[in-house]
Protein backbone atom coordinates (compact mmCIF):
# COMPACT_ATOMS: atom_id res chain seq x y z
CA UNK A 1 0.00 0.00 0.00
CA UNK A 2 2.85 2.84 0.53
CA UNK A 3 4.75 1.52 -2.64
CA UNK A 4 1.20 2.64 -4.59
CA UNK A 5 0.92 5.61 -2.71
CA UNK A 6 4.70 6.67 -3.53
CA UNK A 7 3.86 5.62 -7.05
CA UNK A 8 0.73 8.28 -7.61
CA UNK A 9 1.79 10.75 -5.98
CA UNK A 10 5.33 10.26 -7.99
CA UNK A 11 3.20 10.19 -11.27
CA UNK A 12 1.21 13.53 -9.87
CA UNK A 13 4.25 15.28 -8.91
CA UNK A 14 5.73 14.06 -12.87
CA UNK A 15 2.25 15.36 -14.41
CA UNK A 16 2.59 18.70 -12.68
CA UNK A 17 5.70 19.41 -13.64
CA UNK A 18 5.41 18.76 -17.06
CA UNK A 19 2.20 20.77 -16.99
CA UNK A 20 4.07 23.58 -15.62
CA UNK A 21 6.35 23.11 -18.45
CA UNK A 22 3.12 23.88 -20.66
CA UNK A 23 1.74 27.00 -18.85
CA UNK A 24 4.86 29.30 -20.03
CA UNK A 25 4.22 32.15 -22.30
CA UNK A 26 2.66 31.53 -25.30
CA UNK A 27 4.09 31.60 -28.61
CA UNK A 28 3.14 34.33 -29.91
CA UNK A 29 1.16 34.12 -33.25
CA UNK A 30 0.55 36.71 -36.50
CA UNK A 31 -1.35 39.59 -36.40
CA UNK A 32 -4.43 38.33 -38.26
CA UNK A 33 -4.33 35.90 -35.48
CA UNK A 34 -4.16 38.00 -32.31
CA UNK A 35 -7.08 39.73 -33.73
CA UNK A 36 -8.79 36.22 -34.09
CA UNK A 37 -8.20 35.11 -31.06
CA UNK A 38 -8.95 38.57 -29.27
CA UNK A 39 -13.02 38.98 -27.98
CA UNK A 40 -12.65 42.72 -27.59
CA UNK A 41 -11.49 42.59 -31.70
CA UNK A 42 -14.00 40.12 -32.92
CA UNK A 43 -15.60 43.24 -35.19
CA UNK A 44 -11.97 43.94 -36.62
CA UNK A 45 -11.40 40.32 -37.41
CA UNK A 46 -14.20 40.29 -39.40
CA UNK A 47 -13.50 43.11 -41.30
CA UNK A 48 -9.73 42.05 -42.08
CA UNK A 49 -11.10 39.05 -43.42
CA UNK A 50 -13.91 40.85 -45.74
CA UNK A 51 -11.93 42.64 -47.00
CA UNK A 52 -9.25 40.14 -47.87
CA UNK A 53 -6.74 41.16 -45.23
CA UNK A 54 -6.07 38.13 -43.31
CA UNK A 55 -3.06 36.55 -45.27
CA UNK A 56 -1.45 39.74 -45.46
CA UNK A 57 -1.58 40.51 -41.90
CA UNK A 58 -0.33 36.44 -42.03
CA UNK A 59 2.71 37.34 -43.76
CA UNK A 60 6.43 38.25 -42.60
CA UNK A 61 5.81 41.78 -42.08
CA UNK A 62 6.94 43.32 -39.74
CA UNK A 63 3.81 45.37 -39.38
CA UNK A 64 2.24 47.99 -36.28
CA UNK A 65 -1.70 47.63 -35.86
CA UNK A 66 -3.43 50.44 -34.41
CA UNK A 67 -6.39 47.94 -33.95
CA UNK A 68 -10.00 49.43 -33.46
CA UNK A 69 -11.90 47.52 -30.39
CA UNK A 70 -15.22 46.75 -30.80
CA UNK A 71 -16.17 49.39 -28.50
CA UNK A 72 -14.93 51.50 -31.31
CA UNK A 73 -16.76 50.53 -33.96
CA UNK A 74 -19.99 50.94 -32.42
CA UNK A 75 -19.41 54.52 -32.43
CA UNK A 76 -18.66 54.59 -36.44
CA UNK A 77 -22.18 55.85 -38.05
CA UNK A 78 -24.47 52.71 -39.20
CA UNK A 79 -24.12 54.50 -43.21
CA UNK A 80 -20.58 54.40 -42.86
CA UNK A 81 -20.44 50.97 -41.51
CA UNK A 82 -22.73 50.06 -44.53
CA UNK A 83 -20.72 51.93 -47.05
CA UNK A 84 -17.61 49.86 -45.85
CA UNK A 85 -19.77 46.86 -46.44
CA UNK A 86 -20.75 47.21 -50.03
CA UNK A 87 -17.26 48.43 -50.81
CA UNK A 88 -14.36 46.36 -50.63
CA UNK A 89 -11.98 48.65 -51.91
CA UNK A 90 -13.29 51.77 -49.03
CA UNK A 91 -13.01 48.94 -46.70
CA UNK A 92 -9.03 48.15 -47.49
CA UNK A 93 -8.54 51.99 -47.54
CA UNK A 94 -10.03 52.19 -44.03
CA UNK A 95 -8.25 48.87 -42.68
CA UNK A 96 -5.07 49.69 -43.76
CA UNK A 97 -4.67 53.02 -42.55
CA UNK A 98 -4.35 51.91 -39.42
CA UNK A 99 -1.39 49.80 -40.10
CA UNK A 100 2.69 50.57 -40.62
CA UNK A 101 5.35 48.69 -42.34
CA UNK A 102 7.74 47.84 -39.48
CA UNK A 103 7.47 47.46 -35.86
CA UNK A 104 6.89 50.42 -33.42
CA UNK A 105 6.32 49.78 -30.00
CA UNK A 106 4.87 52.44 -27.61
CA UNK A 107 7.85 53.31 -25.91
CA UNK A 108 9.25 53.88 -29.53
CA UNK A 109 6.54 56.07 -30.14
CA UNK A 110 8.02 60.06 -30.82
CA UNK A 111 5.24 62.76 -31.93
CA UNK A 112 5.27 63.66 -35.48
CA UNK A 113 3.31 61.48 -38.45
CA UNK A 114 4.17 58.69 -39.95
CA UNK A 115 3.18 57.22 -43.36
CA UNK A 116 0.52 53.93 -43.19
CA UNK A 117 0.74 51.07 -45.60
CA UNK A 118 -1.64 52.65 -47.77
CA UNK A 119 0.26 56.05 -48.24
CA UNK A 120 -1.86 58.50 -45.70
CA UNK A 121 -0.30 60.01 -42.89
CA UNK A 122 -0.91 59.53 -38.91
CA UNK A 123 -0.19 61.65 -36.30
CA UNK A 124 1.20 60.08 -33.47
CA UNK A 125 2.33 61.37 -30.01
CA UNK A 126 3.26 60.38 -26.66
CA UNK A 127 3.50 61.10 -23.21
CA UNK A 128 5.22 58.70 -20.94
CA UNK A 129 3.25 55.41 -21.01
CA UNK A 130 0.16 57.72 -22.58
CA UNK A 131 0.14 57.36 -26.53
CA UNK A 132 -2.37 58.68 -28.93
CA UNK A 133 -2.76 58.16 -32.60
CA UNK A 134 -5.01 60.64 -34.18
CA UNK A 135 -8.04 61.71 -31.84
CA UNK A 136 -7.43 58.36 -30.91
CA UNK A 137 -5.75 56.47 -27.47
CA UNK A 138 -4.14 53.59 -26.91
CA UNK A 139 -5.84 51.58 -24.40
CA UNK A 140 -3.67 48.39 -24.61
CA UNK A 141 -0.25 49.02 -26.14
CA UNK A 142 2.13 46.48 -27.24
CA UNK A 143 0.52 43.19 -27.93
CA UNK A 144 2.89 40.75 -29.15
CA UNK A 145 2.61 38.65 -32.32
CA UNK A 146 5.10 37.09 -34.35
CA UNK A 147 4.85 39.14 -37.21
CA UNK A 148 4.61 42.54 -35.09
CA UNK A 149 2.75 44.42 -32.79
CA UNK A 150 -1.16 45.19 -32.28
CA UNK A 151 -1.99 48.57 -30.33
CA UNK A 152 -5.64 48.46 -29.66
CA UNK A 153 -7.00 51.79 -29.75
CA UNK A 154 -10.55 53.50 -29.10
CA UNK A 155 -11.76 55.21 -32.02
CA UNK A 156 -11.77 54.04 -35.74
CA UNK A 157 -9.70 56.17 -38.04
CA UNK A 158 -10.45 57.57 -41.02
CA UNK A 159 -7.75 58.16 -43.87
CA UNK A 160 -8.29 61.29 -45.61
CA UNK A 161 -10.73 61.37 -48.90
CA UNK A 162 -8.65 61.11 -52.00
CA UNK A 163 -9.78 63.85 -54.51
Amino acid sequence: MNFQRRLTISTLAVAAIALAGCASTPTPVSIADTAARTPSLSTLNTLINQAGLAETLRGTGPFTVFAPSNEAFKAVPAKTMADLAANKELLRAVLTHHVLAGQVKAAQVKPGTVKTVNGSDLALSSAGTFVTVEDAVVQQADVQASNGVVHVIDRVLMPPVKR
